[in-house]
């Protein structure tokens, strides 16, 4: 059985994108990846060009609302803060 990880940030742009990406490239056998924000905007395009570029493409990546795992059990919660703001999930 995967492992389950959610990354969390607060807009689900660019750094949160790119680890769940980055994960899902290199260990999918082993993780069921998601990331999500607590005021999701749209993934940076920026962010896809350079992961593209390292062969792990998120384009078909889209920023989620954190509320859509309320209830949902993971293994492990990495929080990316950022500004002073660092998301909790209970």
């Amino acid at each position: 059985m995967k492992q389950r990880v959610l990354f969390i940030g607060t807009n689900n742009a660019a750094r949160t994108q790119m680890a769940e990406g980055y994960l899902r490239a290199r260990y999918g056998d082993r993780y069921e990846v998601c990331s999500a924000g607590i005021a999701p905007t749209a993934l940076d395009p920026l962010a896809a060009r350079v992961m593209d570029e390292i062969g792990a493409g998120i384009v078909g990546q889209r920023a989620k609302d954190l509320a859509l795992f309320d209830g949902k059990e993971m293994d492990y919660v990495v929080a990316l803060c950022s500004g002073g703001v660092c998301p909790m999930f209970p």
